[in-house]
């Protein structure tokens, strides 16, 4: 797996927001859709990279992607 850590729930939120999503619900988790996925993203510093690269892949990215949108 390629390096993506120290990343955090800020960050991954805003980068998720350039390809397109919205925020619906704000909680211990944060949940996004673009109107076709959603996508849950938990409220942590860092968010575990597996879970990141699961989160990604659930919204529809490459790995790259989502490392040019941070």
């Amino acid at each position: 797996m390629p390096k993506l850590s120290g990343v955090t729930h800020q960050r991954a939120v805003k980068a998720f927001e350039k390809a397109g999503f919205w925020t619906v619900r704000e909680s211990k988790h944060i949940t996004m859709t673009d109107g076709a996925r959603i996508i849950t993203i938990p409220r942590a510093k860092p968010v575990d990279v597996f879970t990141m690269a699961g989160i990604i892949k659930d919204a529809g990215l490459t790995l790259s992607e989502f490392k040019n949108l941070l």
